[in-house]
């Protein structure tokens, strides 16, 4: 992820960013036009953020639609935006720029999620290694999973976790910061209702990915996720790990290769042509695309459900 890039980067912009502050129209207590300024780091903290802040904050994202999360980089611009922030809301070491950028410029303002997600290590391989190279195993057991919000249970903890430091922050608004994160929490206990019962009767209970994104997803549902890659979605895996999921395919009658829609789609659609099966979009729903910028997370969630039925046919 060229944390050492990022690192001089993160330093280089530390003196632009404090320039910024005097002039980005926000008050020295983290507020504009009269709202609590919010910085989110990707699309899933954006959408609880603006869903439970409402009309009392101002939130700004960092991951701008159709760029890949994992490898953002900071503007000068977006430092600024950290180091007059109130609130920044992020996920710790999901995106190493911006941990860097709220190590510098946001200490006593930066919200790490991650506590209140309660991240496991699900044996997903989420460590960096050169293409063709397949990570240490001792990697893939520790190394904890951060795509939390893909399942349902464990967002909702992390809405509930905003909602109190929003309140926290803006006592002033807490009422209505609670209110609108009763109604989120309502929608998203809903959606997992749904995914229990949509799940629950399934000819398959194995789906192939292109991106390990989804074993919480998985864990919960009570299916098992197979990735092709792995934390970053436009890794190159082994040829043997390819003919290893070519296998998997054939052997347990898999009728569908899932790719994401942020990153290029043909190693999906070769191993699928290889085996003679499909290949559909299931979306981590780590950002927006131009494509799907009027989707939300909640509309995202029940389009990867639909997917997930039709691959597995499930009742």
């Amino acid at each position: 992820m060229k944390s050492g890039l990022r690192a001089v980067l993160a330093g280089a912009t530390a003196l632009a960013a404090l320039t910024l502050a005097g002039c980005s129209g926000s008050t020295t207590n983290g507020s504009s036009n009269g709202k609590l300024d919010v910085v989110a780091s990707f699309y899933p903290l954006e959408f609880i953020a603006r869903s439970v802040g409402g009309d009392a904050v101002n939130v700004t994202t960092l991951t701008a639609p159709g760029v890949e999360p994992h490898d953002l980089e900071l503007t000068p611009k977006q430092v600024g935006s950290i180091a007059t922030a109130k609130l920044v809301v992020y996920e710790k070491d999901l995106q190493p720029a911006v941990d860097e950028a709220v190590e510098q410029n946001a200490k006593d303002a930066g919200f790490d999620v991650a506590p209140a997600a309660q991240l496991e290590a699900t044996g997903a391989d989420f460590e960096e290694h050169e293409p063709g190279q397949a990570a240490p195993a001792v990697h893939k057991d520790n190394a904890l999973d951060p795509h939390f919000w893909l399942d349902p249970v464990r967002y909702a903890d992390v809405v509930k976790a905003v909602e109190e430091k929003l309140a926290s922050v803006d006592s002033a608004n807490a009422a209505g910061y609670h209110e609108r994160a009763t109604a989120l929490l309502g929608q998203i206990g809903k959606l997992d209702t749904e995914y229990k019962t949509g799940l629950a009767s399934c000819e398959l209970r194995t789906f192939v990915t292109s991106h390990e994104a989804f074993a919480y997803l998985a864990k919960r549902y009570g299916l098992t996720m197979v990735g092709i890659a792995g934390f970053t979605p436009d890794a190159e895996p082994t040829p043997t790990r390819i003919k290893e999921v070519q296998d998997l395919v054939k052997a347990q009658h898999v009728t569908t290769i899932f790719y994401e829609e942020l990153v290029s789609p043909k190693l999906a659609e070769t191993i699928a042509h290889d085996v003679g099966v499909k290949t559909a979009v299931l979306s981590p729903i780590e950002g927006l695309s131009d494509a799907n910028s009027k989707e939300t997370y909640l509309t995202l969630m029940r389009e990867n459900l639909q997917e997930l039925q039709k691959a597995n046919g499930c009742a």
